[in-house]
């Protein structure tokens, strides 16, 4: 089963998409990759929902990838005593360490961190921004005393953004801790780390990882945006979470923010996923609205690896059809004649390995002679990431020995992941790539294809030999 696109969607499982039969309908109306929200999940759903996409893997024959999005700090505001409280623009308001329930003057803040950390002029939201206070002095550590700049109502628990502050402290929860545990005990493919602020904060998941799962970080506060290059090299994938970065930084930035974030990914070839509110009315309708179309299709033209559903499919009233529908927009934008002159002015120079060298003439090969697939052989998945970083035109299919590689790589822009055994010499490499573009539906027999290796073989990172092989009646190669 091959897909009409090249870029991946990322379906979120939740309770109207947590059945086995419904799994399976969102792989089969689009879904690459699954996405568990571990804000939501215990462990014992979590062994349940990935033994139930495996099933479905195993079902349909085709490598599929498991995120679990690892909850973070989740700072909120303490209670109040008599309910929702009204607070008018202009007063003053004050968040302190005081635990007695809050009024229309003050609330508690179970937080010494940000009571230390804020400083004066900086900035809080409260409740997704819906009001917003600005610090106007401090007391000792142990209160923050506040300006109201945007009126509105708090109640009890609601979120707290801050963004204008670095809080020294790491990304990582206790809860969030013993969640990565049992993600890696699974063997998930992916960990989607939260309110990352500096590449400090994927240190500690690394460590503990120790590459079992590809590290993803996710780019939704200010400061993480001020230190983007380093973020970068050290995660294994970037998500754009648009929801909680239009919180704390201006909505209109948020657009050229999407496109910086995903041209820097495009440079060092590290895959980037578009998240957050991209069909948002298909939770409670049956048909996206047309602003929702157009989000989807920019993400496409910009050539993001993945797009992303969260409550769409999660909650939504309509989770096949959501992927369905981003499914449709992918393919109908990828055939726009504008697609390819829009993707190809975006591709970046190849790096000065001979790696890199080697992808980016077989890429250039396969589109100059039109032939039917650009066939890699990857241990480690490098490979078929810097064919990745290329966008050919051409389908790119990607060979591993390693389950878990193709996996890992289902969420890789334009790759079609097949499990095989390494090859032994030139002729079996160029055979066995023959074979997999015939026996996948990319080639008939007659046609060229590009096949990309290494030697010695199985050596990971050794990518250094192409081969333009003819496919034969029976499917074997011939130079």
């Amino acid at each position: 089963m091959k897909r009409n696109r090249r870029v991946k969607i990322l379906a979120t499982l939740g309770p109207a998409s947590s059945d086995p039969a419904v799994i399976e309908q969102l792989f089969m109306a689009g879904a690459d990759v699954f996405r568990i929200n571990m804000s939501h999940t215990d462990h014992a759903r979590l062994a349940t929902l990935v033994a139930d996409i495996r099933a479905v893997e195993a079902k349909i024959g085709r490598p599929i990838g498991i995120l679990a999005d690892l909850q973070g700090r989740k700072l909120r505001v303490g209670k109040f005593g008599s309910g929702p409280v009204a607070v008018a623009g202009g007063p003053t308001f004050v968040l302190d360490s005081d635990p007695t329930p809050g009024d229309a003057t003050r609330v508690h803040l179970p937080h010494p961190e940000i009571l230390a950390a804020v400083e004066v002029g900086h900035h809080l939201l409260i409740d997704d921004g819906k009001v917003k206070l600005r610090c106007t002095s401090k007391r000792d550590g142990t209160a923050i005393v506040a300006t109201v700049v945007v009126a509105g109502r708090i109640s009890d628990r609601k979120g707290v953004s801050l963004p204008d502050t670095d809080l020294p402290i790491g990304a990582l929860t206790e809860k969030d801790r013993n969640d990565l545990d049992a993600a890696l005990a699974q063997k998930v493919d992916w960990i989607a780390l939260s309110f990352v602020q500096r590449p400090e904060d994927l240190a500690e998941v690394r460590k503990i990882a120790k590459n079992r799962a590809g590290i993803m970080a996710k780019i939704e506060k200010p400061q993480a945006i001020e230190r983007l290059a380093e973020i970068i090299e050290l995660s294994d994938a970037v998500m754009v979470a648009r929801g909680d970065l239009g919180v704390e930084m201006p909505l209109e930035k948020v657009p050229s923010l999407q496109k910086q974030i995903n041209r820097a990914c495009r440079k060092v070839g590290k895959p980037v996923v578009v998240a957050t509110q991209m069909l948002e009315s298909m939770i409670t309708s049956p048909v996206p609205t047309r602003a929702e179309v157009s989000d989807v299709a920019i993400a496409v033209y910009e050539a993001a690896d993945a797009i992303m559903l969260s409550a769409e499919s999660a909650a939504g009233k309509y989770p096949v059809e959501a992927v369905r529908t981003m499914n449709s927009i992918a393919e109908a934008t990828e055939h726009d004649p504008t697609w390819r002159p829009i993707v190809a002015p975006q591709r970046p120079p190849p790096e000065a390995t001979g790696a890199d060298a080697i992808t980016s003439a077989a890429a250039s090969i396969g589109e100059t002679l039109n032939v039917a697939a650009m066939v890699c052989l990857t241990q480690s998945g490098s490979t078929g990431l810097r064919a990745a970083r290329e966008r050919p035109f051409v389908p790119v299919i990607a060979l591993t020995a390693s389950p878990t590689m193709a996996r890992r790589l289902a969420l890789v822009w334009g790759v079609h992941c097949v499990v095989a055994e390494d090859a032994r010499d030139v002729d079996d490499m160029v055979d066995r790539g023959c074979r997999a573009a015939f026996t996948e539906g990319f080639a008939r027999p007659g046609q060229r294809v590009v096949v990309v290796g290494g030697v010695p073989f199985g050596t990971p990172g050794s990518t250094n030999m192409l081969r333009i092989a003819f496919v034969g009646a029976d499917g074997s190669g011939a130079l």
